[in-house]
């Protein structure tokens, strides 16, 4: 990927006397204690605290209305536009601030483990904590990487520098802006480290396209026989659980890049959930936080610093970042052939959706911009009706361009590698939520595998009313009863009512593709 150099006053910057330069783990920790921004856990790892912002700050995002860019991003709610003049005005501003700090942090790495397509970035913090996340969430250069290390993309983190919106020409305190033509990543009013991270995928998913790849939000592993799998799926859909497989490697959990020559993962750590987490359901998440690592949120017993992962009390949204090589079982360096099999999750409410399903390419382009799960709203009013979500691509927030160009990359994908697609319903069977049960996990494992072994590609179907999708009648270990939803409802005329009303979502929510091709809506689409 074609490197650019940075901006002369980021250069001007790097040259004064508070910045310490890749400066190494132990020496990191050591400065998140001496300067109070952490403390040390029974695990070996930091723990910091994000304060008000917990989460990422999607409304204060921007980018840079810049001439090479204008006519290719997707503007809207997620991709806003902000003027050069007003980059330009809070940048100086930002600049200026962080050059009176008694201290700064400086990591250079890479995004993309294809050396052929990695982009060369630097991370400028003003937090010691973050430049440690930077350091495990992004892949770390070997020494001779680092002689000739020069930055395309810059982050200029300064958390606690806020934003006037009055003058600043932003909504709030906070602002995450990205300028394509400076090659900049400007933060600042939040200490959530997530930014940063989630700052750089955006990018990639605007220069890698540009460069025939198809980036995506998935995780990624691969059979000791060199079969790829992706796995699609949005927050509590299983994707976590089902990627991390003992007979399998992990090539990564969350960013992958798709290129000619197979499939690469963006980052070169974890950004784990870590709310619940326990060694009996998730060992290798747990195993992995250890020195090095950053808890982020997450509650500890005053005494002995033990961390209680059931406490949401901060917030829901509790993070361990640790490197890759913290888990055992990856693919290293992080990158593999084409996929043979794609997986996409969906945790089904209504009960609707069969437990797995075989996909046509149509289908998969479908499916894929419709990303579709469902949450349980309202619950703790009582109600219990579930609410259909849908973040196209499964990513949406982090896609600067038109979403139909990442489905028609991969439609194009799945018919050059002959790539093997499924739908797999995690959610409820036997009727919706508050009638119905979860899907068992030893079930969806079953099915997972079989799917990944090849087992299902060419077995007997039964094709679905409604959506039209192709269910294995047999899959091992899965009694056959329960493959087929509309059999595991009492009522079968209840369940074609609630299939009709989950259809009619989908079809409202396509609307908004407006230039997609017939033949993606009439065959990969609900049946009218």
């Amino acid at each position: 990927m074609k490197t650019v150099s940075v901006s002369s006053e980021i250069v001007e910057l790097l040259n004064g006397s508070n910045i310490t330069m890749q400066p190494s783990v132990p020496l990191l920790v050591e400065k998140v204690l001496n300067r109070q921004e952490g403390v040390l856990t029974a695990t070996g790892a930091v723990r910091a605290e994000t304060g008000k912002y917990t989460g990422r700050s999607p409304k204060d995002k921007f980018i840079v209305e810049e001439p090479s860019v204008k006519n290719k991003i997707d503007w809207g709610p997620v991709n806003e536009p902000i003027s050069v003049e007003v980059f330009d005005q809070l940048y100086t501003k930002v600049i200026n601030y962080l050059r009176e700090k008694e201290e700064l942090f400086v990591f250079k790495g890479f995004a993309g483990a294809d050396k052929t397509h990695r982009l060369p970035i630097q991370v400028i913090n003003e937090y010691a904590w973050h430049n440690l996340f930077a350091h495990q969430l992004f892949i770390r250069p070997t020494e001779e990487e680092l002689e000739n290390h020069q930055a395309g993309f810059t982050i200029v983190s300064a958390p606690n520098f806020k934003a006037d919106p009055a003058v600043d020409g932003t909504k709030s305190e906070t602002f995450i802006i990205v300028s394509f033509e400076r090659r900049i990543v400007l933060i600042g009013g939040t200490e959530y480290a997530g930014e940063m991270k989630k700052s750089i995928f955006s990018v990639m998913n605007f220069l890698l396209p540009e460069n025939d790849i198809l980036s995506m939000h998935c995780s990624a592993n691969v059979g000791y026989e060199g079969d790829v799998a992706l796995f699609f799926g949005l927050s509590g859909t299983g994707k976590t659980t089902l990627s991390a497989d003992p007979n399998r490697r992990l090539i990564g959990d969350d960013e992958h890049g798709w290129s000619s020559n197979g499939v690469f993962n963006i980052e070169g750590g974890c950004y784990a959930k870590t709310i619940g987490l326990s060694r009996e359901k998730e060992p290798q998440i747990f195993d992995a936080i250890r020195f090095g690592s950053v808890l982020e949120n997450v509650v500890l017993d005053e005494e002995s610093r033990v961390p209680d992962y059931n406490d949401n009390s901060l917030t829901e949204n509790t993070r361990a970042a640790y490197p890759l090589q913290a888990i055992d079982n990856i693919v290293d360096p992080s990158v593999a052939g084409h996929p043979n099999t794609i997986i996409f999750l969906t945790a089904d409410a209504f009960g609707v959706l069969p437990p797995i399903s075989k996909l046509s390419k149509e289908q998969a382009m479908y499916h894929f911009l419709s990303g579709y799960t469902s949450k349980l709203a309202g619950t703790e009013r009582g109600v219990t009706s579930p609410e259909a979500t849908f973040s196209t691509c499964f990513g949406s927030p982090f896609l600067p361009l038109e979403a139909t160009r990442y489905a028609e990359m991969l439609g194009k994908k799945i018919d050059e590698h002959n790539v093997q697609v499924f739908l797999v319903n995690t959610g409820w069977t036997g009727g919706e939520y508050g009638v119905g049960s979860r899907m068992k996990l030893a079930y969806t494992r079953a099915m997972v595998q079989a799917a990944l072994e090849g087992e299902l590609n060419n077995v007997e179907t039964y094709t679905t009313k409604t959506f039209g999708l192709q269910i294995p009648l047999h899959v091992p270990g899965v009694p056959d009863d329960v493959l087929i939803p509309r059999k595991s409802w009492a009522d079968e005329d209840a369940f074609m009512t609630k299939a009709a009303e989950l259809a009619g979502k989908f079809r409202e929510n396509f609307k908004k593709f407006s230039n997609v091709s017939k033949e993606i809506i009439e065959v990969g689409g609900p049946q009218i």
